[in-house]
C-alpha cells in the first residue's frame, strides 16, 4: 500500500502482515476443503495474484477463468476477479465482481475490506472509510491494525491528514508493533514539516521492535532534514547491513540534499 505521497491504494498480494488481506486463504462455503475441484480453484487465484503482481495479466485472466470453472461460487475468485477488472481499468465489472464476493460470503470482513480499498482507489474515500471501519470493529477480523492503517491512508488520499493520524494512532493502539501503521504516521510528520516528532515516532519504534527499510529511512531522512549527519549515517549504515537488497536504498544521498522517501508498493 502506497500513502498519499506515494500514489494509489493497490490491491492484491501484498506484505506479510497482509493489509488488504491479499492471502487467499477461503474456500467456498459449499465446497468441503477436499473438494479437489475447490482447492484447485483456491491454487489457480494464488497464481492469478502472482501473475498479477508480475504483470502478466493474460496469464492471470486465463487463471481466473480456470478458477471460475472449477469454484464458481468461491468468493476469492470473484474479489480477485475484480482486482482484475480494476487494473485493467474496467470498473463496471470490477464493481459488479466485489458485489458477487460480498454476497457469496455476506458477513466476511476480509471481502469487505477489499470493496473498501477499491472504493478507495475509486476516490470514494466516505464509501471506503465507512466500508473498513465496518471491518475494523468486526470482532471475526483479526488484524484491525491493518484496516485502521487503510482507512489512515485512504483519507491522506483525500488531504485528510489529521483524521488519517487518528486512524494510524488507532493501528498502533491496537497492535503496537505494526510497522505500517509506525511508519504512515511518522512519514505524515515529517510531510508536515515536524521532523522531530517524525524521528521519535521512528527511534521509539526502533527501540521496541524489528526493524523496517521505510522506517531505516524515514529515520535517515528525519536526521537530514534536523542537520544531524552522524545520526543520519548510522540509519543508512543500517539500512545497507540489515537490507542490502532493499529498493529503499535507491533514495539514500547526500544529507546536504536528501532525496524524498519513497515508500515501496504494497
Amino acid at each position: 500500500m502506497k500513502n498519499a505521497r506515494g500514489a494509489a491504494i493497490t490491491v492484491g498480494v501484498v506484505t506479510a502482515v497482509m493489509l488488504l488481506a491479499g492471502c487467499v486463504t477461503t474456500r467456498s462455503p459449499h465446497l468441503t476443503d477436499t473438494n479437489a475441484k475447490a482447492d484447485a480453484a483456491a491454487d489457480n487465484v494464488q497464481l492469478a495474484l502472482a501473475y498479477m503482481q508480475e504483470g502478466n495479466l493474460a496469464r492471470a485472466k486465463e487463471k481466473l477463468d480456470r478458477a471460475k470453472q472449477e469454484d464458481p461460487l468461491n468468493p476469492n475468485v470473484h474479489s480477485v476477479y475484480a482486482q482484475f477488472y480494476e487494473r485493467i481499468n474496467d470498473q463496471k465489472k470490477a464493481e459488479s465482481e466485489f458485489r458477487e464476493a460480498m454476497r457469496l460470503a455476506p458477513g466476511d470482513p476480509g471481502q469487505l475490506n477489499f470493496y473498501g480499498v477499491y472504493l478507495c482507489n475509486q476516490h470514494r474515500v466516505d464509501e471506503g472509510v465507512t466500508k473498513m471501519l465496518q471491518v475494523a470493529n468486526n470482532p471475526l477480523y483479526r488484524t484491525p491494525e491493518a484496516a485502521y492503517t487503510n482507512i489512515g491512508v485512504c483519507l491522506l488520499t483525500a488531504h485528510r491528514d489529521e483524521e488519517a493520524e487518528s486512524a494510524f494512532r488507532r493501528a498502533l493502539t491496537a497492535r503496537p508493533d505494526f510497522a505500517e501503521a509506525a511508519y504512515q504516521l511518522a512519514d505524515t510528520e515529517l510531510v508536515h514539516g515536524r521532523a522531530l516528532e517524525a524521528l521519535k515516532l521512528a527511534e521509539k519504534f526502533l527501540k521496541q521492535y524489528n526493524p523496517t527499510p521505510d522506517l531505516l529511512l524515514l529515520g535517515w531522512h528525519a536526521s537530514c532534514v534536523l542537520g544531524d549527519a552522524r545520526g543520519a549515517d548510522q540509519y543508512a549504515k543500517t539500512l545497507r547491513a540489515d537490507f542490502p537488497n532493499a529498493e529503499q536504498l535507491r533514495s539514500l544521498g547526500s544529507c546536504q540534499q536528501p532525496t524524498s522517501p519513497q515508500p515501496t508498493p504494497r
